[in-house]
């Protein structure tokens, strides 16, 4: 998943009607006055061979990966508490907008409870451009289902976006992480960063990547996201005056799952993509259900 990725951003919020222009390569959100603001990706121009083969050195997406994050955030009173994301890189792949793409299941907690479950969605093209496809997250307080608000590519205006690049540069454009219109997802990505050193508490890293991240959300606001290479995200903070949440999170331990815990993942992973086909009958139970890895090598790419 995006760690712990919010609407947050310099964008105004804008509406669905008249929104893109052209059909062809990047789109332009358009702002009330008719300007040209920031482009959306488009992965219909990409190529893909073996899509659920994650291996751009920034972000590694093994299957059987978990990844532990523990830091804090701010409550609505300002108030820090602990704050803990499991990402669980499963054995499932789920065919979106014609690119089969790899699953995560997320888990997100608040003072020691869940308080959000997510299927994530991401793909990589012959280039090693990351995708993010998009995401179906459900909400909870006090062991008990709020909401669902998800998004994915080729639904209620979705468009997927790009979640890392493959060669990362300085002074380059911002980019598209994903456009859901309907639940007011427009993160933007920016390379902020580069040669920078961090400790978590499984090491320390040298020649580390900083994404800034912002979105229509919470103008002057963003995110930092840390990224070593052979990794991926190991530290994520914050910065701006608008900035309400004040996350931090560190990567306090990266390990690979073993068969039956793995059987785990993907059993969980199901259940709750079960729970989204009941619940999300406008969005997820249009698309076709997540299935292991075909294929011996695991690749599982569709040509397109």
């Amino acid at each position: 998943m995006p760690i712990a990725s919010r609407r947050i951003s310099w964008l105004t919020a804008l509406s669905c009607a008249g929104l893109f222009t052209g059909c062809e390569g990047k789109r332009e959100v358009r702002a009330a006055d008719g300007q040209a603001q920031q482009p959306l990706e488009d992965v219909g121009a990409a190529s893909f061979d073996h899509s659920t083969q994650i291996d751009n050195p920034w972000m590694p997406l093994k299957p059987g990966t978990r990844f532990v994050y523990e830091g804090t955030s701010a409550e609505d009173d300002g108030t820090l508490v602990p704050h803990r994301i499991v990402v669980h890189v499963t054995d499932l792949t789920k065919v979106i907008g014609g690119i089969r793409t790899l699953v995560t299941w997320d888990l997100d907690y608040k003072k020691g409870e869940l308080v959000e479950a997510e299927l994530a969605f991401f793909a990589q093209d012959r280039t090693g451009t990351v995708w993010y496809l998009g995401e179906y997250p459900e909400e909870y307080e006090d062991g008990k289902f709020v909401a669902a608000r998800p998004w994915i590519h080729g639904f209620e205006d979705a468009r997927a976006g790009i979640m890392m690049q493959p060669r990362p540069e300085l002074g380059t454009p911002s980019y598209s992480e994903g456009w859901g219109p309907a639940v007011e997802w427009t993160d933007r990505g920016r390379v902020d960063q580069v040669g920078q050193k961090t400790c978590v508490p499984v090491g320390c890293y040298t020649d580390v990547l900083v994404i800034a991240e912002s979105s229509a959300g919470e103008p002057g606001a963003e995110q930092l996201k840390y990224y070593a290479r052979g990794v991926g995200s190991v530290r994520v903070g914050w910065r701006g005056a608008g900035e309400k949440t004040k996350e931090t999170l560190e990567l306090a331990r990266v390990e690979q799952v073993d068969a039956t815990s793995l059987a785990e993942v993907r059993a969980r992973a199901l259940e709750l993509e079960r729970s989204a086909y009941r619940r999300s009958t406008a969005v997820y139970a249009h698309t076709p259900p997540a299935e292991r890895t075909p294929g011996a090598d695991g690749q599982g790419g569709l040509r397109r």
